[in-house]
């Protein structure tokens, strides 16, 4: 007994090691895509800010209905990381649109983006919600005890992470539009100070 207690514990360590590297190389190539897509650095990272979000909905209910964390629910976290991604997606797409296309500034343009955004974002994620709904939930005539909590883990990580990405991305991207002017402005005088420097030695 001891023996098969052992050998479950290597599998699972084996699983979660595996899920890890799956997860690692997801988001990799998910930067990847973005980083050529907006031809930016910064922007990417706000994108993926959103994936944080969906993890703590995916485990509330998990825990609610009373769900092990087993290899489906890692399937159904590893399926969240492209729906939240998109979510973010539309909302820093637009509000880069809407300053560089509209002339707005950058609180209009973000308010705008939650406006314009929230109602695309929100009916996706009911209809993904309703289509995995009877997975979570058991009807059919399927054995649904493999599939259940990976649908209870995408629909809890679509609830937390559709309405906290309507709140935190506007701010994250705020935050990271700040660092990339101030670093722009931070080069800029490193620049004209050693011009400066080297004229003076000539």
């Amino acid at each position: 007994m001891a023996q098969r207690n052992i050998g479950d514990a290597e599998v699972m360590e084996e699983l979660f090691a595996s899920f890890g590297l799956a997860m690692l190389t997801g988001v990799l190539c998910i930067f990847v895509v973005l980083v050529l897509l907006f031809k930016d650095f910064l922007q990417p990272v706000t994108i993926l800010a959103a994936l944080p979000l969906s993890l703590g909905g995916a485990f509330v209910g998990l825990l609610i209905a009373g769900k092990s964390f087993s290899m489906p629910s890692l399937i159904g976290l590893i399926m969240l990381m492209g729906i939240a991604t998109k979510n973010s997606i539309l909302l820093v797409e637009y509000a880069i649109m809407a300053r560089n296309d509209k002339g707005m500034s950058r609180l209009d343009a973000v308010v705008d983006a939650c406006h314009k955004r929230a109602r695309p974002i929100i009916m996706t994620t009911i209809a993904m919600a309703a289509g995995m709904l009877p997975i979570a939930i058991g009807t059919g005539d399927a054995d649904t005890s493999f599939r259940s909590p990976m649908a209870i883990a995408v629909i809890g990580g679509l609830m937390t992470s559709t309405f906290l990405s309507l709140l935190v991305i506007p701010v994250v991207y705020t935050l990271m539009d700040d660092f990339e002017h101030g670093m722009k402005s931070l080069y800029q005088k490193m620049g004209s100070t050693f011009k400066q420097s080297g004229a003076r030695n000539t």
